[in-house]
């Protein structure tokens, strides 16, 4: 419990740490909360300081994300041993490693989400980077929307499963123009993926899809408001039914 606890806390300071921020520094000062929609993700940036400056943006909330489900539950912690607390949940090491049905953990393409006490550290520290990322303390609690990091998040868990979500993602910005709406429906999609049982044990998995899908919908709150008000911008480049309408 001990080491659950120490990997959560570790996953949600790595989350607070903002790329638009980071970068925002790096660059004389900028501060994008107090420019364009005042959100400090990924999508403000680039419409803000342009794509050199989104890509940084990017990288880092992803790359923190992935670490928090890659690399976060497989440290080290001295004194304490995460074994001990569940069956099976012993850490292997490799170019990468799954937590399998009897939640240990052997090599594979990434971590996967088992039923034992790794599954669910995975996950949680999931959660925790991308409520860091939404409420940073480095920040005074004013992140971003957390798109990017669960994206980073779903890496680490199984890369396999960006599949869906960007997949809806994308078919939904065709159809409907708004990036909001896309990024709720795309992480929806996890969700349902899990629900569906498309990976098995589905356990953490489910709850992670369903508390991300809960987590970005809050987030994304101002971006329904404007919907229903019809003030939404919409991204008319992808926008595919816009051209044909001569939404352009």
């Amino acid at each position: 419990m001990t080491e659950f606890v120490v990997k959560v806390v570790v996953s949600y300071l790595l989350g607070s740490i903002i790329g638009s921020l980071v970068v925002g520094r790096l660059r004389g000062g900028v501060d994008i909360r107090q420019l364009g929609s005042g959100n400090a993700g990924g999508t403000n940036a680039l419409r803000t300081q342009g794509k050199g400056f989104a890509f940084w943006v990017m990288a880092i909330d992803i790359g923190k994300g992935w670490l928090a489900t890659r690399c976060v539950p497989a440290l080290a912690v001295p004194g304490v041993s995460l074994g001990s607390a569940g069956a099976g949940a012993g850490m292997g090491v490799g170019a990468g490693v799954r937590i399998g049905a009897g939640a240990g953990i052997s090599a594979g393409a990434g971590i996967g989400a088992g039923t034992g006490a790794a599954g669910w550290l995975a996950v949680a520290c999931g959660v925790a980077v991308i409520v860091g990322h939404v409420y940073p303390v480095w920040h005074g609690f004013r992140g971003g929307k957390g798109v990017a990091t669960l994206i980073g998040a779903v890496l680490g868990l199984d890369s396999w499963l960006l599949l869906p979500m960007l997949g809806t993602w994308l078919v939904a910005v065709i159809l409907f123009g708004f990036v909001g709406l896309a990024s709720m429906l795309g992480a929806a999609a996890l969700a349902v993926t899990a629900a569906l049982g498309a990976w098995e044990p589905r356990g953490p998995l489910l709850a992670f899809g369903i508390v991300t899908a809960l987590l970005i919908a809050f987030t994304h709150r101002s971006n329904i408001a404007r919907m229903r008000a019809g003030t939404e911008p919409r991204a008319r480049r992808l926008w595919l039914l816009g051209l044909r309408r001569g939404g352009v």
